[in-house]
């Protein structure tokens, strides 16, 4: 076996002992018994048998449901054919790759794990206008789920196509290096109910009691304090995602912001009335660009409505006017 095989094999062996005994949504993981590396001897005459046994937990666990959820550990469906000298192991077995996301919210909210692929330019720019790439909170089964446990209705989803030609659009949230963002559509109907619903807020804030940690559920409608830039901290509405511990994962329902807060910051909210004024604010994605600075957030952006996302319609294609 060359020296360049044998370098591969043992990055998959470390991958997996990494891997091994890690919490995996709050349960540890076991991809492999062995608890060491086999030792490496020049001729790799060792390395096969220990493969084996690793290739073959990974077409166990890949797929299965785990707490809930499918685990991807990796991407190839068979056993790589064996072969005498092994030569043919490391080509076979892909690295594990942890995901990276630029918030630890996202990471928290959307825990998964990936193989490694390389994919060329048409590629990539494919998979970037691809429904995959559309981030968990703006997909339509995300919302269904949101307007049916905060809003009990979900005309809200109707009302956003209505949408159309030359638009002013409030920025309140950005996806880092991709084109989508959330953002207020700015009209009379916006303007009167941002009056009415951060009246009532402000009024409630001292009258809500703080949540005991037990009662922080997923599913909560709950009020805490949101940053809004250089205005400073304002309460408001929010929904729970998941707890992690003495921390909740939350997303601001009128910012389409996710954020990871102490459970102990949090305020109940669960009166109906409180929850009578749809999302103020919506998906969107830029025609021709990407939001690479958050310098963009809560200022005013000038455009008009080009169309919608195939398979996710209620993000609404945007271009800029400049």
């Amino acid at each position: 076996m060359a020296a360049d095989d044998l370098g591969s094999v043992q990055k998959v062996a470390l991958a997996i002992q990494e891997l091994n005994g890690k919490l995996f949504h709050k349960r540890k993981l076991f991809v492999n018994s062995s608890k060491r590396l086999p030792k490496r001897t020049h001729d790799g005459s060792k390395w096969p048998q220990e493969l084996l046994k690793v290739a073959l937990a990974i077409q166990e666990l890949n797929g299965k449901l785990f707490h809930k959820r499918k685990l991807f550990v990796n991407s190839s469906k068979r056993l790589p054919k064996r072969t005498h000298d092994g030569s043919k192991w490391p080509q076979e077995l892909l690295v594990l790759e942890k995901p990276s996301f630029g918030e630890s919210s996202r990471t928290t909210a959307c825990t998964q794990l990936a193989p490694k692929a390389s994919v060329g330019p048409c590629e990539t720019e494919t998979l970037t206008a691809g429904v995959s790439q559309v981030p968990m909170e703006m997909r339509g089964s995300f919302l269904v789920q949101l307007l049916r446990e905060c809003f009990r209705d979900l005309s809200w989803l109707a009302l956003i196509h209505s949408i159309h030609g030359e638009v002013g659009l409030l920025v309140t949230s950005i996806v880092p290096r991709t084109p989508f963002f959330w953002a207020m559509h700015i009209t009379e109907t916006l303007h009167e109910n941002m009056q009415v619903l951060f009246s009532a807020l402000a009024e409630a804030e001292e009258q809500q009691p703080f949540l005991e940690e037990c009662a922080v559920q997923r599913g909560a409608r709950c009020l805490a304090e949101y940053q809004l830039g250089e205005y400073g901290h304002a309460w408001n509405r929010c929904w729970v995602l998941d707890k992690v511990d003495t921390w909740a994962v939350v997303m601001f329902v009128d910012f389409g912001q996710l954020a990871t807060i102490p459970v102990q910051s949090l305020r109940s909210l669960d009166g109906d009335d409180f929850w009578t004024i749809p999302p103020l604010t919506q998906p969107f994605m830029l025609e021709k660009d990407v939001l690479s600075s958050s310098q963009v957030v809560h200022r005013i952006l000038k455009g008009k409505i080009t169309g919608t996302l195939n398979l996710e319609s209620h993000v609404l294609k945007f271009e800029e006017l400049k």
